[in-house]
């Protein structure tokens, strides 16, 4: 073999593992219950704890962020996905556990479990559908939930919407990550509210 075929092979090679040597390194996030809560559902209402069961159902949530990917939104027709910035665990299993851990918060005494749980039938359900979990290049989140509790036993019912816009308060995944968590504890907060008012009235 000629030494020119074999320079040619050598500087191919040296290209490749260049771009091997120089190609990023995926970053994973995960979500975060809230480390503290000012004041929960309970101490502003008179200082009544509630000792209840409460399970959260499979999360629904929407099929474009629905992947390890973090999707930022680029304007109103266009999105990015991110390869080399994921979700360390799906969403679907995230968003439940944090909002368990918020609940656990705001309700003090209540016992929180996400699917799949086994629960007796004096557990309050709650279901979960995302309907909008926004990222945007401009440093803001949008959480848009439709949440239900239904009571035991053929209780009464309660639903509602919570819509929350939060500002990332600085660059980066990491500022984003953290304002998708003050949006999901401001969830949290509406249903613990929904919950105090259904408990009350059960006393």
């Amino acid at each position: 073999m000629s030494r020119y075929p074999r320079f040619l092979w050598t500087a191919i090679l040296l290209t490749l593992f260049a771009g091997c040597a120089t190609s990023p390194a995926s970053k994973f996030y995960t979500l975060s219950p809230v480390q503290a809560v000012e004041q929960s559902v309970e101490q502003s209402s008179g200082g009544h704890s509630i000792t209840i069961a409460i399970a959260i159902d499979p999360v629904t949530v929407p099929e474009l962020v629905d992947r390890s990917q973090i999707v930022t939104k680029l304007d109103a027709n266009r999105v990015s996905i991110d390869e080399f910035a994921r979700w360390a665990e799906p969403l679907k299993k995230q968003i439940p556990s944090v909002l368990a851990a918020d609940l656990g918060r705001f309700i003090p005494g209540a016992i929180v479990s996400t699917y799949p749980q086994r629960v007796d039938d004096n557990a309050y359900r709650i279901s979960i559908d995302v309907q909008a979990f926004d990222s945007s290049t401009n440093g803001t989140v949008t959480l848009a939930v439709i949440w239900s509790v239904r009571s035991p036993k053929g209780g009464e019912n309660v639903s509602g919407r919570s819509v929350v816009h939060e500002s990332a308060g600085g660059p980066g995944y990491d500022a984003l990550v953290k304002a998708h968590s003050r949006a999901l504890a401001s969830v949290a907060s509406d249903i613990a509210v929904a919950m105090h008012s259904m408990t009350g009235k059960q006393r």
